[in-house]
């Protein structure tokens, strides 16, 4: 006797759920951020700004909001993944309602609303303390190197460009000079309707080149006096810089975040252009006080986050700091290798208080409450790469990956 199979009839015709709350099943994640966005979250800095009257309706920017944080909560990150996604994918028409715009709309939209859609974070968080997802008893701080839009290889230092911007203006002048005599010689050969002097591709990216290199070298020198010949400049984005990571080097940014203990939400976060945590503590820490007007009783970080003043710091907002003080270097240990008291004694307290505490101490907290953050958003979510550039809008972007970061630990507080 045949095996009977269940009927595979691809011509059949089919009715849609009549709702869009059937199109996936109830208490599913775009339920929850469509609903959040249409009811809890003010977008009134981004409505604000549609004041004209004429022209054909835009698609609702609540709608667009909702499409972005559901996407980066889905590791849908660019503006052509969303599109598709609005064309291809259930679960994002249940939070567009059947909307498709185009990833030219979409990319125009997260742009032009940076600013707004960065802010969302901030009404996330406090939806996420409403919801007892933050208790202020335990927070951990960390930095992760993300790759910018840009590759290092297109980076050059200020020693090269001394020495390469002069070889190429004077090719390029060469070229000109070159082009000028010949100007009636290939007048002749390229016809009347071309001039036989245009500038050929291959001369337009070496001007081009040139311009670049120009304003990059007066970018490093504008930062400082006497730029150093190692001092470089990315010519994609200017403002991302070569960071060391454990897997090599990376043209990028460093995203820090302080993460609350008790349901890993994000509370705060910093974005900055070098591979140095210290001074990232003060500023997440005053970010917690802003956002939610408490700080926390206790932080821990690595030695990275420890010096002196930044123990200070701590001290004086009465936050108990677990900061691993790190290795002293020369002339701050004394002959036994501890921190010296007389220079150093807040770090040499530190040291003595981890110590005493062994593996009891509440320094062991900071790899299970940050890390497994950023496992969530580089490797389940797949986000290792910036799109924008420059620093302003990657600061932005880095905001909407917390924000979606903490939209799913809001989601999950609710099951």
């Amino acid at each position: 006797m045949a095996k009977v199979f269940r009927a595979w009839d691809v011509d059949q015709g089919w009715l849609l759920p009549p709702s869009l709350h059937e199109f996936v099943p109830p208490g599913h994640m775009a339920h929850f951020v469509r609903d959040t966005v249409r009811e809890a979250l003010d977008l009134s800095a981004i409505l604000d700004t549609y004041a004209e009257e004429r022209g054909y309706p835009p698609y609702h920017p609540g709608m667009m909001v909702a499409l972005l944080l559901y996407g980066y909560s889905r590791g849908l990150y660019s503006s052509r993944q969303l599109a598709r996604a609005c064309e291809e994918r259930v679960d994002v028409m249940a939070v567009t309602g059947l909307n498709r715009p185009d990833f030219r709309t979409i990319a125009d939209f997260r742009k032009r609303h940076l600013v707004a859609l960065s802010d969302l974070f901030v009404q996330v968080l406090r939806l996420c303390r409403a919801a007892g997802l933050v208790e202020f008893a335990h927070v951990a701080v960390d930095g992760t190197k993300l790759k910018a839009n840009a590759s290092r290889h297109k980076a050059m230092s200020y020693g090269r460009m001394k020495t390469a911007e002069p070889a190429l203006a004077a090719e390029v002048d060469a070229w000109l000079e070159r082009a000028h005599e010949a100007d009636a010689a290939e007048n002749q050969a390229h016809g009347a309707s071309r001039r036989g002097d245009e500038t050929p591709d291959w001369m337009a990216d070496k001007q081009r080149r040139l311009e670049a290199i120009r304003a990059a070298k007066a970018a490093l020198e504008a930062e400082a006096a006497d730029p150093p010949d190692r001092a470089q400049r990315n010519f994609t984005d200017p403002d991302s810089r070569i960071l060391a990571t454990r897997d090599g080097f990376v043209q990028g940014y460093n995203g820090q975040i302080a993460v609350d203990a008790a349901h890993q939400v994000i509370i705060a976060h910093r974005l900055v252009t070098n591979s140095a945590d210290h001074r990232a503590l003060v500023p997440l820490m005053d970010g917690v006080r802003a956002h939610l007007g408490r700080k926390p009783r206790e932080v821990s970080g690595d030695a990275g986050f420890a010096n002196e003043a930044s123990l200070a710091a701590l001290k004086e907002r009465g936050i108990t700091g677990y900061l691993a003080p790190g290795r002293a270097r020369h002339g701050e240990a004394d002959a036994a290798g501890r921190w010296r008291l007389t220079k150093m004694p807040l770090m040499s307290a530190m040291a003595a208080r981890l110590k005493r505490a062994g593996r009891r101490s509440r320094y062991r907290l900071r790899k299970q409450v940050v890390e497994p953050v950023f496992g969530q958003i580089k490797q389940a979510r797949g986000f290792r790469q910036f799109l924008m550039r420059r620093l302003d809008q990657v600061r932005g972007e880095w905001a909407m990956i917390c924000t979606a970061h903490n939209l799913l630990k809001l989601a999950q507080a609710g099951r």
